[in-house]
């Protein structure tokens, strides 16, 4: 009786997936987290342009071999050896970024990819289109001879000791407003506006002087200063606003939103000072004169008579976009100034001239990233760092009141320039298709981590990118990259042998409201060549992206339910998740259950501070990702509930990770404990309220600011 229980367990093991089994949380955390740190040198495939919430792609590595192998436990060896799956399809329904694409390709691996944003779908292409170096610079260089100059003569200015022509790295502008008396404002919340990014151990700074505009070199943190040009002792951490206020000198305030909403026109702007490079590589910090202005001027003029390739679609009301709409922001284009949308136009303007359509499609993504930092939305950052704060490091389109205008093609000294994510970004990129290296960490006698280093265990990424799933089938390496929503796949029945994906979270970070603001500038250039950029915006039918629970469980069930229909008998969909409340991860359960599948396993790996998913407080961030192993529900199971083992489970799992110098937060034990409910929950007839109800009595604590609805939800 007892070896046929053996046998039992035996076989059920060897028609489990080592995913389902066991998973390296420690090694693959250690590791995710140190990619973390240098996202665009330690995986620059996925890093050319802009995408919200990137997957690390090494925990996708490791899932995508955990997946397709069969071992009772995971060999960390298997992690740096060269894999060849070649008869595995993998596929990603919101591929996003492209980071299960390049991991599974990686693996030797076919690929399918869809998205239903057409900004995804034409960066995942670049990304992985091979494109030669020689060609690249040979474009690059026919195009810097055309408009380089023509764009740097608009970034320079005097150098008052030689009087030689410099160049200028930024501009320091600032926001005014006009209050109903007619008094103009400039909106300082402190008048320091550069400091280095490590102020106690270098102090010294740059202030503006709120009566001559001149500029001050003082403390970061000195309470009193005088101006060495009209002898004016302020306080320069006290500005004009307070917050949303702005205060006039007769001490009236006022709300910033308000006077600007009711001037009905474009926030007004003064430009103050500028940053300029000498030939000597000295960076000096200058005022503005009358003919830095007078060049702003000559600029303005000429945009009027030119005609450029620039955006000309409105802004749509949403979260995520009307703030902006609120400063009177309207238009994609009202996010640049004149001289930005010169320059912007010019480049652009050559980039679409150059024949080859690949290198062209690879220079206009590039170009795309470049916007990212050259608009009247990025701020300073300081010395010490990346000058150029790019304007999505707010969930919402924020409008700056002290915003930083960049050199659009840029020098050798800066930040987020054409010129430099050329050679940072792009180029990379390229040749890591050519040689894809993973990170290695070497580690002290006493286990601890010291440093890391770069191996190369993959073969390189050569694939052709097809259209449908006829010229998928019939090439041996292959990626279906596709645009449209996932819950609608052209491809057959159990065609698919792992669903490996990241999906949107319920919440109210919309991408598609924030990629219109690339689907500006590339559909105009790019709608005969891909039908997906003939729509008016980057939004499409079928969306898996809202704020109320439930609504989002069911576009996210018509998905699963598509992959289970295309996922092979024993094949599994795997997918990362993380929430801050019960009704997120209810959300999910319901989702997964309802399509046809059920959650089998559950493991917790680094994910990195999280931009995409709500948090109860910034003091008790999500660190943590859920690594959710899902299968086909089989004819005969039977419901199954056990509670009591998921918290033993969770609790294991948290002591691990601790030993190991992993640091958890009370959200990131949350996090492990609601996955393993989920994982060891079976039950088609529980309803969403009945899992919410559950989960908040199981992980939500006093400390949470979210509190049980019992009024809602019964158990």
């Amino acid at each position: 009786m007892r070896s046929n229980n053996i046998q039992a367990d035996q076989e059920k093991i060897s028609n489990k997936n080592t995913i389902e089994l066991d998973f390296p949380v420690i090694e693959v955390s250690q590791l995710a987290q140190r990619e973390s740190w240098r996202k665009e040198i330690n995986r620059p495939i996925y890093h050319i342009h802009k995408w919200w919430a990137k997957r690390l792609g090494s925990v996708f590595r490791a899932i995508a071999i955990a997946s397709l192998t069969s071992d009772e436990s995971f060999d960390w060896e298997k992690f740096y050896t060269q894999q060849s799956f070649q008869d595995k399809v993998v596929l990603d329904p919101f591929m996003g970024s492209g980071t299960t694409l390049g991991e599974a390709l990686k693996l030797g691996c076919k690929v399918i990819g869809c998205d239903i944003n057409p900004v995804s779908t034409f960066i995942v292409r670049q990304a992985l289109t091979k494109v030669t170096e020689e060609e690249l610079r040979k474009a690059f260089h026919y195009i810097g001879e055309e408009v380089a100059q023509k764009i740097q003569q608009y970034y320079q200015t005097q150098d008052p000791e030689t009087g030689e022509l410099i160049p200028v790295l930024y501009y320091f502008w600032v926001k005014v407003v006009e209050t109903p008396d007619g008094e103009s404002i400039p909106l300082f919340s402190n008048y320091v506006f550069s400091k280095n990014a490590y102020p106690k151990k270098k102090p010294k700074s740059q202030i503006i002087c709120p009566q001559c505009w001149g500029i001050v070199v003082d403390r970061f943190d000195s309470l009193e200063t005088r101006c060495p040009s009209c002898f004016l002792k302020f306080n320069p951490q006290e500005g004009t606003t307070k917050g949303q206020y702005v205060e006039s000198s007769s001490g009236k305030r006022y709300k910033i939103k308000n006077l600007i909403a009711t001037q009905k026109s474009l926030p007004k702007h003064r430009m103050y000072a500028m940053l300029a490079l000498r030939s000597n590589g000295e960076k000096i910090y200058l005022p503005v004169r009358e003919e830095d202005l007078q060049l702003f001027r000559k600029a303005k003029k000429q945009l009027a008579s030119e005609e450029l390739p620039l955006p000309q679609s409105t802004i749509r009301s949403g979260y995520n976009t009307d703030q902006a709409r609120g400063y009177n922001y309207f238009q994609w284009r009202d996010f640049f100034n004149e001289r930005q949308l010169l320059c912007l136009g010019f480049l652009l303007r050559s980039i679409l001239r150059v024949e080859n359509r690949e290198v062209r499609d690879q220079l206009l993504c590039l170009f795309s990233s470049t916007l990212e930092f050259n608009n009247l939305f990025c701020t300073f950052k300081g010395e010490g760092t990346g000058a150029v704060r790019h304007m999505f490091s707010h969930h919402i389109l924020k409008p700056e009141k002290t915003p930083l205008e960049n050199c659009v093609w840029g020098t050798s000294k800066s930040s987020g320039t054409f010129s430099t994510l050329f050679e940072s970004r792009l180029i990379p990129a390229k040749r890591y298709l050519d040689n894809p290296y993973e990170l290695f960490l070497n580690r002290n006698l006493f286990g601890e981590v010291e440093d890391s280093g770069k191996v190369t265990c993959s073969k390189p990424i050569d694939v052709s990118i097809v259209e449908s799933w006829e010229e998928f089938s019939s090439c041996d390496k292959a990626a279906l990259v596709m645009n449209g929503s996932s819950d609608n796949l052209n491809i057959p029945n159990e065609s698919v042998d792992l669903v490996l994906t990241d999906p949107p979270y319920f919440d109210f970070i919309h991408y598609s409201e924030l990629s219109d603001f690339f689907f500006a500038w590339l559909a105009p250039t790019l709608r005969n060549d891909y039908s997906f950029f003939t729509g008016e915006n980057s939004s499409g039918l079928g969306e898996v992206q809202h704020n109320e629970p439930r609504y989002f469980a069911e576009q996210l069930e018509k998905v699963f339910s598509e992959c289970c229909r295309v996922l092979k008998h024993g094949g599994l969909l795997v997918f990362s998740f993380h929430h801050s409340k019960p009704e997120g991860w209810a959300a999910i359960f319901h989702a997964v259950q309802s399509s046809g599948l059920r959650i089998v396993a559950s493991h917790p790996v680094y994910g990195e501070l999280s931009v995409s998913s709500p948090k109860s407080s910034t003091k008790d961030p999500i660190t943590l990702d859920a690594i959710l192993v899902c299968k086909k529900v089989g004819n005969q199971e039977e419901p199954s509930v056990d509670v009591k083992r998921a918290g033993i489970k969770a609790k294991e799992l948290s002591t691990k990770l601790k030993s190991a110098g992993i640091k958890l937060s009370k959200s990131d034990e949350s996090v492990i404990l609601a996955s393993q409910i989920l994982a060891n929950v079976f039950d088609t007839s529980m309803s969403f309220d009945s899992m919410k109800c559950l989960l908040e009595q199981k992980i939500v604590t006093p400390n949470n600011a979210h509190a049980p609805d019992r009024q809602e939800a019964t158990c």
